[in-house]
């Protein structure tokens, strides 16, 4: 916050593990039961500030590192390209991924990807300064010194894992007819070599 970034910085890219809250779980009572939507979870999240003509390329990488994710763990899913009326008010462009969930029979949302361009560093007043070279655009504010006015960055956040939602789509998927379900082969190096969860025994 009040912050201005040099242009050499840019793009910074974050990540970060972090717990979310919901004051309601359910959405007017839908949605009420298992692990789709409730109160507390936690999620992986990528974070980026950019140059404004980097934004849209920035947005592109944020996709692609979500969709190379759930395609390597073997996730049936489609991207979606949301329209106006679905946007956040602080989204220019959203992506939604929406994952298959056999046990609502139907594609559930697993990550979205959104380029905010400046209206977050606008409230929160981060700024960058460009190189001399580079021409000011018409929303540059006046800065000191020879090296030309600041411009405000854009952000782009974008989620890698919800963990419960990715949990459902695991378990759904991959669970086979005795019971037992299948650990998708890269996530078996972080289950001690694992490779089947099996029920426990009475």
């Amino acid at each position: 916050m009040d912050s201005i970034l040099p242009d050499s910085d840019l793009p910074r890219k974050y990540v970060a593990y972090s717990h979310c809250f919901r004051t309601e779980a359910g959405a007017a009572g839908a949605a009420t039961r298992g692990l789709y939507r409730v109160h507390q979870f936690s999620k992986v999240e990528m974070f980026v500030f950019c140059r404004p003509e980097e934004s849209d390329k920035c947005h592109e990488e944020l996709i692609t590192i979500e969709e190379e994710l759930y395609a390597s763990l073997g996730l049936h899913f489609k991207t979606l390209d949301m329209a106006t009326g679905d946007l956040g008010a602080p989204a220019y462009r959203k992506f939604d991924i929406e994952a298959w969930m056999p046990g609502l029979d139907r594609y559930g949302e697993i990550s979205s990807a959104s380029n905010c361009t400046d209206y977050q560093s606008r409230r929160l007043g981060i700024r960058f300064r460009p190189s001399p070279a580079d021409p000011p655009p018409a929303n540059a504010k006046k800065g000191k010194g020879s090296s030309g006015p600041t411009q405000f960055v854009h952000t782009l956040n974008a989620t890698a894992v919800a963990v419960p939602r990715l949990i459902i789509c695991i378990l759904e998927n991959f669970q086979q007819e005795d019971g037992t379900v299948v650990i998708p082969e890269p996530l078996r190096p972080f289950m001690g070599g694992l490779e089947v969860l099996s029920p426990k025994t009475k």
